[in-house]
């Protein structure tokens, strides 16, 4: 009797644990619900502050950038209090519940214990003892899951805002990227507009310059017909060419005067009209091709006499220029040769007096003599031919 009486009691002690335990867990779970969703509805989306324009000055970009910044860490800082807070609230209704849960169990116990007689005293008391143990092992196992539930919240709170601190640094991060490259895009765009700028800057510079140029040349262009000009005070070949637009050169030449020549205070020049001016041009470029020819004609005699080997044939050559009608027309031949720096000799045939400029040693050095000879501007001649001297 005194057996089935303990089973019945510690079976109902178990049905009522467990009522407990799942009234705590719904009153528990019920206190979870308008917490939770506070904190999430408060939580931004990185949607949202993306998309918001980014300004383009950069200072004003730096204080958005540190008032979204101040702006996450108060809303963490909130969320951290409302975590604290909803653990408080959540600890307190533990208690509540498990206080609640006691009184109800011993209430239960109190309400379901049989009256005995004085004989049964000692099953009474070992009764009580059972059902003392009983509770300590409910009450215990009771706060040893309210304390893992608790843990396992916190944990999963901690976790919560872990993700949150990274998802806010991860916006922080692309935020001053977006910055970054923004500030650099502009950085280009206003290198490239400065470089278009210079750009436009100096073509319009240069045709500033040309046409300044075309009017300047316009306005000294050499007179239409030629001109006498009375030399003042600083004027010289220079000076003039470059006030009627023409080579120095061309100036000279049409005075009969060296380009190094000074001017006199006084002196009568001519200007030469644009025609004489082309006209001198051409000439003056003619001669400056006959004086080159000229130049390497003789740079060709120079290496020529250079080149001469005891294998050449044996004497000396000479060039003849011309074969004069009698002695007279040869030796007025062979002064002009002779004014020009050449080495002329006269020779009497039964065909004609020859005028013979040499002698050189080796047929190659004659041959580059007669190529001077028939390229020298001074001397007009275009028949000299190399000949067997001695």
């Amino acid at each position: 009797m005194n057996f089935s009486r303990q089973a019945l009691l510690g079976i109902g002690m178990i049905i009522g644990g467990s009522v407990m335990l799942y009234a705590m867990a719904q009153q528990i779970s019920d206190s979870n619900k308008p917490h939770l969703p506070s904190a999430l509805i408060d939580q931004p989306s990185s949607e949202q502050e993306s998309s918001q324009p980014l300004t383009t000055d950069i200072e004003t970009e730096k204080r958005i950038l540190a008032q979204k910044q101040k702006e996450r860490a108060a809303r963490v800082a909130e969320q951290e209090m409302r975590a604290q807070q909803f653990l408080t609230e959540q600890e307190a209704a533990e208690a509540e519940a498990l206080a609640k849960a006691r009184a109800e169990s011993q209430q239960y116990v109190a309400s379901n214990t049989p009256k005995v007689e004085e004989s049964d005293s000692s099953e009474s008391s070992e009764s009580a003892s059972a059902q003392s143990t009983d509770d300590n092992s409910t009450n215990t196992s009771n706060e040893t899951a309210t304390s893992a539930s608790t843990r396992d919240q916190q944990q999963a709170v901690q976790a919560k805002q872990d993700a949150q601190r990274q998802a806010a640094l991860k916006e922080q991060a692309a935020a001053e990227k977006a910055a970054r490259e923004k500030k650099d895009a502009e950085a280009k765009r206003q290198a490239d507009a400065k470089k278009q700028a210079d750009a436009q800057a100096l073509a319009e510079r240069k045709k500033e310059a040309a046409e300044t140029a075309k009017a300047e040349a316009a306005k000294n262009e050499p007179p239409k017909s030629s001109s006498d000009y009375q030399v003042k005070r600083g004027d010289g070949l220079i000076k003039l060419a470059r006030q009627y637009n023409m080579p120095v050169e061309v100036l000279a030449q049409a005075n009969d005067l060296s380009p190094s020549t000074s001017l006199r205070v006084g002196q009568n020049i001519t200007i030469p009209s644009r025609s004489q001016v082309q006209r001198l041009e051409r000439e003056a470029a003619a001669a400056e091709k006959s004086a080159e020819a000229k130049r390497n004609a003789q740079q060709k005699l120079t290496e020529a006499r250079k080149e001469v080997k005891e294998t050449d044939a044996k004497g000396s050559f000479g060039v003849q220029v011309a074969l004069a009608n009698n002695q007279a027309k040869a030796d007025e031949l062979a002064k002009k040769l002779q004014a020009a720096g050449y080495q002329v000799k006269t020779s009497t045939t039964s065909r004609g007096v020859r005028v013979i400029v040499g002698p050189e040693r080796g047929k190659v050095a004659a041959l580059a003599l007669k190529d001077k000879i028939n390229s020298d501007p001074k001397l007009n001649a275009s028949e000299a031919w190399v000949l067997y001297w001695r």
